[in-house]
């Protein structure tokens, strides 16, 4: 065998069975209803309010999806201004921006990431219509200072819970402190459908119009219930139901989910433990998990000495065909960005770690086998330093 054979490629992520999924999908195929709202919807839905003890969940077609509900269920109107942390996913403000709102960017703390619940009161004006904050790589937000600032539900809290599913913050699960939650089951995700999402209502007043909006907005819910005798257009809304094929694969998933909790668990902290020292000896920062957080262990990530040491690993690691890649682009320095006042220096934390954050590959099937040459390649890398 050639000492020169191109290694076995390590993909940044990569989908996985966790157990039931093709048989449950053969079920719902069988069962004669792949729409929307059969019965594995409705066993995510009870799975999920169960777990969480919270009034209502409602699977959506994304997790993007369920922030726009959640936008059009807050009555989101153009004037109105809408916090939000400038290093998160588009999809975050993009919700609240279709609906006329402008984005109000804050800065994140350098230990989480998460949105800087200091910096969140000077920005409230009487046009705040919303705080949305990240749970970022499922370490819970500092809730307590975020309710407090949300003045008993005056301004509403909505958690974009994507990375966060059956995490904690002082024993809470994140998604149930706001008075909404939108979660994510994209291919990415701890938990997965391919595509798909779900919002979570902790305001039982939200729930029954949820509905109505998921629907196109129809009563059609109420119809199946058996509390009108028919149904007709009530409302605003639009197609949020995913197929119960999605449904069906999902439900494999979250059964599964203290197997795919441990596993990915026995990732991260390999990572940790295998990292450590030469992080400390480089310069390189680990992430951070506050001992009152309970983490979702959704993805690793490096924070490097500077962009050119990000771009030199990416391209080292590349060539040891290992796929890392960084995260978000700051959004107030976007074009869009821009259009709403963004300016370079707005959010400092926001742009340094943006410029030096590097994701490991991260996903339930990784071996340690894959894991070991992760490191050993990301030590290598740096003895030309």
């Amino acid at each position: 065998m050639s000492t020169n054979a191109i290694p076995t490629k390590i993909p940044f992520n990569h989908p996985c069975i966790a157990g039931n999924e093709m048989a449950y999908i053969s079920q719902a195929v069988q069962g004669n209803h792949i729409s929307g709202d059969g019965e594995f919807t409705k066993r995510c839905h009870i799975l999920l309010e169960q777990e969480l003890q919270v009034p209502r969940v409602l699977l959506t077609t994304s997790c993007t999806h369920a922030l726009e509900m959640a936008a059009l269920l807050l009555e989101i109107k153009p004037g109105d201004e809408v916090i939000v942390p400038s290093f998160t996913f588009v999809s975050t403000i993009n919700a609240f921006v279709l609906r006329g709102a402008r984005p109000v960017f804050t800065d994140i703390r350098p230990d989480t990431l998460n949105m800087d619940e200091k910096q969140i009161e000077q920005l409230i004006t009487p046009r705040t219509k919303a705080i949305v904050l990240v749970h970022y790589a499922g370490v819970g937000c500092e809730m307590d200072s975020v309710m407090r600032l949300s003045m008993g539900g005056h301004i509403p809290v909505i958690e974009d819970n994507a990375h966060g599913l059956f995490g904690k913050y002082r024993g809470k699960y994140l998604g149930t402190f706001g008075c909404m939650a939108a979660q994510s089951f994209h291919e990415t995700k701890n938990f997965s459908c391919g595509e798909g999402g779900a919002l979570i209502i902790n305001d039982p007043q939200y729930v029954e119009r949820a509905e109505i909006i998921r629907e196109k907005g129809t009563n059609r819910s109420r119809f199946f219930r058996g509390q009108v005798d028919k149904y007709t257009w009530v409302d605003i809304g639009s197609s949020y139901l995913p197929s119960d094929i999605l449904a069906a694969f999902l439900f494999a998933q979250l059964e599964a989910r203290e197997k795919i909790q441990s596993t990915r668990r026995r990732i991260w902290e390999y990572y940790n433990e295998h990292l450590h020292d030469w992080a400390h000896e480089r310069g390189v920062r680990l992430p951070i998990v506050p001992s009152h957080c309970e983490q979702t262990y959704h993805m690793f990530y490096l924070i490097m000495p500077s962009l050119e040491h990000r771009q030199r690993l990416i391209e080292y690691l590349k060539g040891k065909n290992i796929h890392s890649v960084f995260h978000y682009l700051p959004l107030h320095l976007s074009d869009m960005g821009g259009k709403f006042g963004g300016v370079k220096g707005q959010c400092p934390v926001t742009e340094d770690v943006s410029d030096r954050l590097l994701r490991l590959p991260f996903f339930n099937s990784m071996t340690v086998d894959m894991q070991s040459r992760v490191c050993d390649a990301i030590m290598e890398s740096s003895r030309s330093w």
